[in-house]
């Protein structure tokens, strides 16, 4: 059946290898923009992306053709052929062979749009490890009230 509408809106989480602080900052923007790209070819649409040193944030609104699993592996894959072949890391680039995806509403989208924009001064205050456990809690409907992550 052929879906003529659809909100799936997904934020995902990549982290690199062991969680290494790899991408720099003079690459951000080029890696930011390629994915965009991959996510346009995959009927997608790409509302916000940032890439930190070792995780990156991005907003999508997914085509009903191509799962979560499925995009995140393409573009997994994809980007880290362009980062090693560009050499925009030293050494072999991987990502974590597992990523996170998660729903997000449309009436959320704007917030987590800040939210991912926005992550320089957000790891300002906190690490990404403590940033992906207040995740987990947070849409897994575990928050600790003082906990609860703002979008």
């Amino acid at each position: 059946m052929k879906i003529e509408y659809n909100n799936l809106y997904t934020h995902f989480v990549f982290s690199t290898l062991h969680r290494a602080p790899v991408i720099k900052e003079i690459n951000r923007e080029r890696i930011e923009k390629y994915i965009t790209g991959i996510v346009n070819n995959n009927q997608s649409k790409l509302y916000a992306i940032y890439a930190n040193p070792e995780h990156i944030h991005f907003l999508v609104s997914r085509s009903p053709n191509i799962s979560e699993a499925e995009l995140a592996s393409v573009i997994s894959d994809s980007s880290e052929r362009f980062i090693n072949s560009n050499k925009l890391v030293k050494g072999n680039f991987k990502w974590q062979q597992s990523a996170s995806a998660f729903s997000v509403s449309k009436s959320e989208v704007d917030k987590v749009c800040k939210y991912i924009l926005s992550q320089p001064e957000h790891h300002k205050k906190m690490t990404f490890t403590e940033e992906y456990e207040l995740f987990i809690h947070h849409y897994q409907q575990n928050i600790e009230r003082n906990k609860v992550i703002r979008f």
